[in-house]
């Protein structure tokens, strides 16, 4: 059996170096979220977001683009600028694979980035096909599975493997959000607290009741079994 590597990492470590990463964010357009099955559409929008958030923390270049947006695909989720007001979105003239675009190929290489972190509507086609031909011109990349959607699990499951045998890295959200924060001993750790909380509702709930135990703790707030 064969083993797959990683493509262009050139023996260093396969993780993502944020100072070298750029985003795309591909397809995530309302009508395309209407055939996704693989996962809940809510959580695919949220896990979207969420990479925006992360990228505008990070001053990381963002570029978007959509698949006949005038057409039954439909406009991209407004969140997705909202949360990356930076976001250079490029249009495209009817090309399925984003990276055949002129403006998009010239878009991502003006960048100067050498690592692409990329999400797209669906998995099998919006996030893989510019995948694998961004590694066959000599990028790293990872595909951030769960911020993509596709129509079946099985379709899913056979570009994951299609995806690691191309030399792409896929990934998940909590995965990506934690290579590209790094550390919590930074001065926008709250902030990116606010993002897991984006992309992991529960994760907010922790939060809200570690904030309380700190409140009780610091105030000495009384307990109601002691009142």
């Amino acid at each position: 059996m064969s083993t797959v590597y990683a493509a262009n990492f050139n023996g260093l470590k396969p993780t993502i170096d944020p100072d070298d990463t750029a985003m795309l964010l591909i397809d995530h357009q309302s009508g395309l979220f209407q055939i996704v099955k693989d996962m809940d559409v809510p959580q695919l929008r949220a896990n979207a977001v969420a990479l925006a958030k992360a990228a505008t923390l990070l001053k990381m270049p963002v570029i978007t683009t959509a698949s006949v947006p005038q057409g039954p695909n439909g406009p991209l989720i407004p969140e997705i600028h909202e949360a990356a007001p930076h976001a250079q979105y490029v249009a495209r003239k009817g090309e399925i694979n984003a990276w055949d675009n002129a403006e998009f190929h010239a878009a991502v290489k003006a960048t100067g980035k050498k690592t692409l972190v990329i999400a797209g509507t669906l998995t099998s086609v919006c996030l893989a096909f510019p995948s694998i031909a961004a590694v066959h011109e000599g990028y790293k990349v990872f595909a951030v599975v769960d911020a993509s959607g596709n129509h079946s699990k099985m379709a899913t499951d056979l570009t994951v493997a299609r995806l690691a045998q191309a030399g792409v890295v896929p990934i998940d959200i909590m995965a990506t959000l934690s290579e590209l924060q790094g550390s919590w001993n930074r001065p926008d750790a709250e902030q990116w607290a606010a993002v897991y909380a984006q992309a992991m509702p529960h994760y907010q709930l922790l939060i809200e009741s570690y904030l309380k135990a700190q409140q009780v703790a610091n105030e000495h707030e009384v307990l109601d079994s002691q009142r």
